[in-house]
């Protein structure tokens, strides 16, 4: 597997981008997003998800001339049309502009609707708290999940991302409302892996560490059994209700590729809310607390969300972003 340099995997990304045609600035923008993920050690919706987005592009789901418009505004909360662009350039803007709603008013919303995949939600979390924002965003998906109860899917596994400012490390989660990813389940399959705790059902109806298995029968686990299962169906409602968008329901009308989607992204101002000082002692002094916890095994400390990828980011800008020879390649021939 060859390790490659931020640089030179950005390049590329940005290299084909404008080889089908989109404008230098949206390209490089949406190359560095892309490299980002990568180099933070989440292949899944970095790298190896880039094939699908040419594909998707080849297929006229992402128009890359398209520019997202706001329709409607509601004085700290708007609603936009991302007009079928390029998913992580439009979840880019969105998320910029809930942080200006937020400096005017303290708090701002967006939802986004008729969107693509925005690959790593976690990079707008991200974006929030680098600007001193908590940030809240979620997006839903096209059917991909059971129902709890349920054998067929007709609910979406809608990632949610919720990030807390931090000098010297931001809290971020960044979590799908199944147990794993399919973005995750492929990469453990492409390596011939196993889950480490059960992610879904095999075709015999009993719980897989597999992921090959799970990806035949689409029954994956959500995250808390029923819990998960309800959150990801009033995630879906908010965002389709309030960008005047898509549903899980009506995207698996389209078909079996996803986009159109809809989507929310949430700022509030904790500096200005909170104070620096205050912020930053509470903070501090829970993952301080955090830290003091006895791990089950004294090789892996207990970590706060996205405090680990701040090593494998490290890591990487030093050692190149590991890379699937197969991937590599096909990105190479676009």
């Amino acid at each position: 597997m060859p390790r490659i340099p931020f640089n030179e995997l950005k390049a590329e990304f940005k290299r084909v981008l404008m080889k089908k045609g989109c404008d230098e600035a949206k390209a490089d923008l949406s190359a560095q997003l892309m490299t980002e993920t990568s180099c933070d050690g989440v292949y899944s919706h970095g790298v190896n998800r880039f094939p699908r987005v040419v594909e998707y592009i080849d297929k006229g789901y992402i128009d890359l001339k398209a520019q997202p418009e706001k329709t409607e505004s509601f004085g700290a909360f708007e609603r936009w049309n991302g007009n079928l662009g390029l998913g992580n350039v439009n979840a880019k803007l969105a998320m910029d502009r809930a942080i200006e709603l937020a400096r005017e008013f303290g708090i701002g919303g967006v939802a986004m609707g008729n969107t693509n995949h925005w690959l790593r939600g976690g990079s707008y979390g991200w974006q929030a708290a680098e600007a001193g924002c908590v940030g809240i965003c979620w997006t839903n998906t096209q059917p991909n999940m059971p129902a709890w109860g349920a054998k067929d899917r007709r609910i979406g596994n809608n990632p949610l991302i919720l990030a807390v400012p931090r000098e010297g490390g931001h809290v971020v989660v960044d979590i799908a409302m199944a147990q794993f990813s399919y973005g995750q389940m492929e990469n453990k399959a492409m390596r011939g892996e196993l889950l480490p705790v059960p992610g879904g059902y095999d075709e015999h109806g009993e719980l897989s560490c597999d992921p090959k298995e799970i990806s035949k029968t689409w029954r994956v686990l959500p995250i808390g059994y029923w819990k998960g299962s309800a959150l990801a169906i009033v995630m879906d409602l908010v965002a389709s209700v309030l960008a005047g968008g898509r549903s899980t329901y009506a995207i698996g009308k389209l078909g079996s590729d996803e986009y159109s989607l809809s989507q929310m992204y949430i700022a509030i101002d904790a500096k200005r809310i909170a104070g620096e000082d205050y912020l930053a002692a509470a903070i501090n002094e829970v993952l301080d607390n955090l830290h003091d916890s006895v791990p089950v095994d004294p090789a892996q400390p207990v970590r706060y969300p996205g405090e680990n990828s701040l090593a494998i980011r490290n890591a990487n800008l030093a050692n190149g972003i590991p890379v699937d020879d197969k991937v590599w390649e096909k990105i190479k021939s676009f």
